[in-house]
């Protein structure tokens, strides 16, 4: 957990965060293919659950596999490579979706509008659930955003690397996922016990 001020950021720890993975990967429906692709896109881009309804097909570039990503609030858009996992999950969708040009938004709605953000909260719920991750406030979309972005520190990338990543204008939003989770302190006390200056 990381506070903000007087907020405490609720993300999901790696455990939970590969628990919930597997959860939407054994999970069995008509949405199945969707909402791996969904999910990983989301995890993978550090996206808001209304940013995932503003991707199109156009913004997805299948050969270099990367995703332009239109930011909200004030954030500046990017262009993220998607990792293979993520690759895999959305091009797998899209060949069985078989959306074209035309179909615009790349994750419809039943009524072929853009995805709702009550839709996803409603399965960020569903699969928090099945991959028994506890604590109820992290059941909400927007911790996967929270989640990408502590993960993405706790991996050394640096706070302006971070900051580019999640499309902060500002870095002083980026400096909250740099406070200390139990990773980066484990990583703090391996340093202190390898070193010969303490005495």
């Amino acid at each position: 957990m990381v506070n903000s001020g007087n907020e405490k950021i609720k993300y999901l720890t790696q455990s939970e965060t590969t628990r919930l993975f597997s959860a939407i990967m054994t999970y069995t429906s008509s949405h199945s293919i969707r909402d791996l692709a969904l999910f990983r896109v989301a995890y993978r881009c550090g996206l808001r659950a209304s940013e995932i309804g503003m991707l199109n097909l156009e913004d997805y570039n299948e050969k270099q596999g990367a995703l332009y990503c239109k930011r909200l609030k004030g954030s500046n858009n990017n262009t993220i490579r998607l990792d293979y996992k993520t690759k895999f999950a959305l091009d797998e969708y899209l060949n069985h979706t078989k959306l074209t040009a035309s179909s615009g938004c790349i994750f419809p709605s039943q009524k072929n509008n853009p995805i709702s953000r009550q839709s996803l909260d409603y399965l960020m719920k569903k699969y928090c659930r099945l991959g028994k991750i506890e604590d109820k406030k992290k059941h909400h979309f927007h911790a996967l955003k929270h989640t990408t972005a502590v993960h993405l520190a706790e991996s050394d990338m640096d706070i302006k690397e971070l900051q580019w990543w999640l499309g902060h204008k500002s870095v002083s939003n980026t400096e909250v996922y740099f406070q200390f989770t139990t990773k980066q302190q484990e990583r703090m006390y391996a340093k202190l016990d390898a070193s010969s200056e303490m005495v």
